[in-house]
């Protein structure tokens, strides 16, 4: 079962993801943590992406499928297990490319859980997040950037994964037990088929 996490900026997509790693076993890809870190090494990749991150942008297609499917390849055991791509696809043209990667490794997306929260309470909870992890990107500027873009690049891909059937709709303000039993709801009854 290899499922996308999908939402805005402060969606709860990292706090959700640990969840669901936990009930299903799934290999945890994120995107953010995988650039974060390349950035804390000082790889090449790492400082080209602090370029983007730093405004707010997101990190050219080719760069991140390169990413992704190094990161893949080097542990095949994920593909096994399944996989939760969290912060990825950002895009349709992105999801196109992860699509044509699986298809390659004999994979598919099977499900595509969209968490979605009122806008006020993406910049609370961006702001308090800075304020407790010290993250440079979750400050006012940036965090207007940021949904900016979510808003202009990623938000269609809402669509686009509904079209699919792929797409599963989660109420994600509240309290965090509660959008994660809807999305184990979502899961276990079928959205995985």
């Amino acid at each position: 079962m290899n499922l996308v996490i999908f939402g805005a900026p402060g969606s709860g997509k990292g706090t959700q993801s640990e969840k669901l790693i936990d009930r299903y076993g799934l290999h945890h890809i994120s995107t953010g943590e995988l650039l974060r870190d390349n950035i804390a090494r000082g790889t090449k990749l790492g400082k080209v992406a602090d370029i983007y991150i730093s405004k707010g942008l997101l990190i050219p297609d080719e760069l991140m499928i390169d990413v992704l499917e190094d990161t893949i390849l080097r542990n095949p055991e994920c593909l096994k297990k399944g996989i939760i791509f969290d912060g990825f696809p950002r895009t349709v043209a992105q999801a196109e490319a992860l699509k044509g990667m699986l298809a390659k490794m004999g994979t598919e997306i099977h499900a595509v859980v969209g968490l979605e929260v009122d806008e006020n309470e993406l910049v609370d909870r961006m702001l308090q997040r800075g304020k407790e992890s010290g993250r440079s990107d979750d400050n006012i500027d940036t965090i207007k950037k940021r949904l900016e873009v979510y808003h202009k690049q990623t938000a269609p891909l809402r669509e686009y994964y509904l079209k699919g059937g792929q797409y599963h709709a989660i109420n994600g303000n509240g309290a965090i037990d509660t959008i994660f039993a809807d999305i184990a709801k979502a899961i276990d009854d079928g959205a995985t088929r």
